[in-house]
């Protein structure tokens, strides 16, 4: 009887500005905990968005939600094509979370063009939770500019930055 060669852990990369990280995030994420050994979270940087959040700042709310899985989950910061990126860290796939028929047409061209550069890594889709379809972080940074209530969108500690940030 010829035995198995040992499992190799798996890792993933969840890329996205978080800015900032919503339930919807954190979803993704917990689900892509039951498919991967470890996660890492990487803060794309993109000269084309302005942010609300530092990357400190941002950085500094992911781990806080994570602060029972220092083990599984990594965060980082990055910048370049994520498919090296993920290349380089030692990724077996890219975790992209979808809300709707909309983003599925981006997304896929993505993960057509990863696959493209480098076919060793996958790209796993994730819907988002039926909850979390409609939110997004540009609708939270909306909601908490003009005010609104954001507790059930995001953790009590980024509803907390949300408000600091629009005094």
């Amino acid at each position: 009887m010829s035995k198995l060669p040992p499992r190799r852990p798996t890792l993933a990369v969840y890329s996205g500005t978080f800015d900032p990280i919503t339930n919807g995030h954190i979803d993704i994420v917990q689900r892509a905990m039951h498919l991967f050994d470890k996660v890492i979270i990487t803060i794309a940087r993109n000269a084309n968005k302005t942010p609300l959040f530092s990357l400190e700042e941002r950085v500094d709310m992911i781990r806080t939600c994570f602060l029972d899985e220092t083990e599984r989950i990594e965060v980082d910061v990055m910048s370049g094509l994520l498919v090296e990126y993920a290349t380089r860290r030692g990724a077996t796939a890219i975790v992209r979370g979808l809300r709707a028929v909309s983003d599925f047409d981006y997304e896929m061209q993505l993960a057509l063009v990863n696959r493209k550069l480098e076919r060793q890594i996958d790209t796993v889709f994730l819907m988002a939770g039926l909850r979390w379809v409609f939110l997004s972080s540009s609708m939270v940074r909306d909601v908490a500019r003009h005010g609104g209530d954001t507790s059930g969108l995001v953790p009590s500690h980024v509803r907390a930055a949300l408000k600091n940030k629009f005094l």
